[in-house]
């Protein structure tokens, strides 16, 4: 593997009660070690892997999972076949009963399938669990998730929410990079995307300096650490993280929030309306949007809009949820002509 030159940096002896003020001040990602060791998943865990996958039985209701299955030959890398036309791996939705059987059955496989399931909603799969398995809920109201598997391997990849993860079972390897480095990790198309994200198309384990030379930048930003059970690890938002499990049984649950009103859109919708809309404008114009961006959007303060009138700024004024429904409307209308 490219040994990642950075350490991410940790903290020990957290309290839980502490936890989301300590977050609230961080504005990098930190491992914090022995955080939920008193979890019991975790203690299942460290008793063995078929202990873990029966304590989770005690919560399973049957509802389907969605489960990737890939080839052994893919050595758990989820990724895309060799030309980028789909995915390298079949999707299909299995009981969880089932896919905790298909682990245990290919535990002492050297060369497994691969085996995963990703981002599944503990409430709506295994209900309870979430009661003595997950982080205080704070202010936040976090989605609570689980994701397990054997030794897989998940690429550089963003998420627009803020993330707390702790690992329950097994050994993971994350290896995270500063949003300034996106030009550095090649990352792929955005319709076809393994699990709803883009990813780095580079193999992190074995990258390809020659075909893909930035890289080599990106390497010299990275941060890693290896997570026991029981350690868990801040993600920060917008930070691209490579997530690697290391053990042929993985349990990994997260907790992903964001500290904005609920009537706010998704950022990346904008980013699309943007690359409809603006990227291939003419130079001129292009520089145009950027200063009229940064002056409503990136750089904005209520100088922006103090000789308004208050009654009359509308969608320039405060964004509460009628605003928010408003702008909802008048985008809809504009993009049905």
């Amino acid at each position: 593997m490219s040994a990642a030159t950075h350490a991410i940096v940790e903290a020990h002896d957290v309290r839980l009660e502490q936890l989301h003020e300590r977050v609230a001040e961080l504005s990098h990602p930190v491992v914090f070690r022995g955080l939920v060791e008193h979890w019991p998943l975790v203690r299942q865990a460290q008793q063995s892997a078929d202990a873990a996958a029966d304590y989770l039985r005690q919560f399973d209701t049957g509802e389907p999972v969605t489960a990737y299955i890939g080839n052994a030959d893919d050595d758990g890398r989820i990724f895309y076949n060799d030309n980028l036309t789909a995915t390298n791996f079949q999707q299909t939705g299995m009981p969880l009963d089932q896919v905790l059987a298909m682990l245990g059955e290919h535990a002492d496989n050297p060369r497994p399938p691969t085996i995963y399931v990703g981002s599944s909603a503990i409430d709506l799969c295994l209900p309870g669990l979430g009661t003595d398995n997950s982080l205080p809920r704070g202010r936040f109201r976090p989605s609570v998730r689980i994701w397990l598997g054997n030794r897989t391997t998940v690429a550089a990849h963003y998420d627009a929410l803020e993330n707390i993860a702790c690992v329950c079972a097994g050994r993971r390897r994350f290896t995270l990079f500063p949003p300034d480095q996106l030009p550095n990790l090649y990352v792929g198309p955005m319709e076809l995307t393994p699990a709803g994200q883009q990813i780095s198309l580079v193999d992190l384990n074995h990258p390809d300096l020659d075909r893909y030379p930035r890289f080599s930048e990106a390497l010299a930003h990275a941060q890693s650490a290896e997570l026991e059970p029981g350690d868990a690890i801040y993600i920060p938002a917008m930070w691209w993280h490579h997530v690697q499990g290391l053990s042929s049984f993985n349990i990994l649950i997260n907790h992903w929030w964001r500290e904005v009103p609920d009537h706010m859109g998704a950022p990346v919708d904008a980013l699309l309306h943007a690359i409809l809309n603006i990227r291939d404008l003419p130079l001129p114009q292009r520089q145009a949007w950027r200063d009229l961006f940064d002056h409503y959007v990136f750089n904005y303060s209520s100088d922006c809009v103090e000789h308004i009138p208050e009654h009359s700024r509308g969608a320039l004024g405060t964004l509460d949820e009628t605003t928010a429904r408003r702008l909802r409307t008048w985008l809809r209308n504009k993009l049905n002509r």
